[in-house]
């Protein structure tokens, strides 16, 4: 009768444990989904995290400036496309989302 009650814990807290898990993860990757609204301060550490204009030592543009749109538009090569929107617009920001940037 002891095996049985204590086989019958350990499958319990099993189970316990495996749909916590589940719940953590599932969770997470409700999080990385979140809709974050291109030109905001987040949006720009998203893009800043996947396009690095740094140079690993501190050094680079202020992140959102005017100059660091144009070293993304350099790192992506289309610095100069016709096809793509002003860089100060948020037409630009949307566009990057769109055609560059991994929302997941």
């Amino acid at each position: 009768m002891i095996k049985i009650a204590l086989s019958e814990h350990i499958f319990r807290s099993s189970l316990i444990i495996l749909l916590f898990i589940t719940t953590i993860s599932c969770s997470a990757n409700l999080a990385d989904k979140v809709h974050i609204n291109p030109c905001s301060t987040e949006w720009y550490k998203r893009v800043e995290s996947q396009i690095s204009t740094g140079d690993n030592l501190g050094h680079g543009p202020d992140i959102g400036s005017a100059e660091w749109r144009s070293v993304i538009e350099f790192k992506l090569g289309i610095r100069g496309k016709s096809t793509k929107p002003p860089l100060s617009s948020q037409q630009w920001c949307e566009y990057i989302e769109k055609n560059y940037i991994s929302l997941n």
